[in-house]
């Protein structure tokens, strides 16, 4: 996992613990903020995916090569 992965991973954690505490409080626009948050680190956390196999993938690709 890379830096951006982690970061994603926790905040998007945080943002779940916000959204839950927004609804047992019943602060609607708490909890309205946090799942966009959350939406927000979870697609960071996919492009962090995304980076890691394309990385994954090149490496492969230049040892098939040699």
């Amino acid at each position: 996992m890379n830096k951006s992965q982690v970061e994603s991973r926790a905040n998007e954690t945080k943002g779940k613990g916000k959204e839950v505490v927004g609804k047992v409080s019943g602060d609607e626009n708490a909890e309205r903020k946090s799942e966009g948050k959350k939406g927000e680190d979870k697609a960071g956390a996919v492009l962090g995916d995304l980076n890691r196999d394309s990385v994954k993938s090149d490496k492969s690709n230049r040892k098939d090569q040699k």
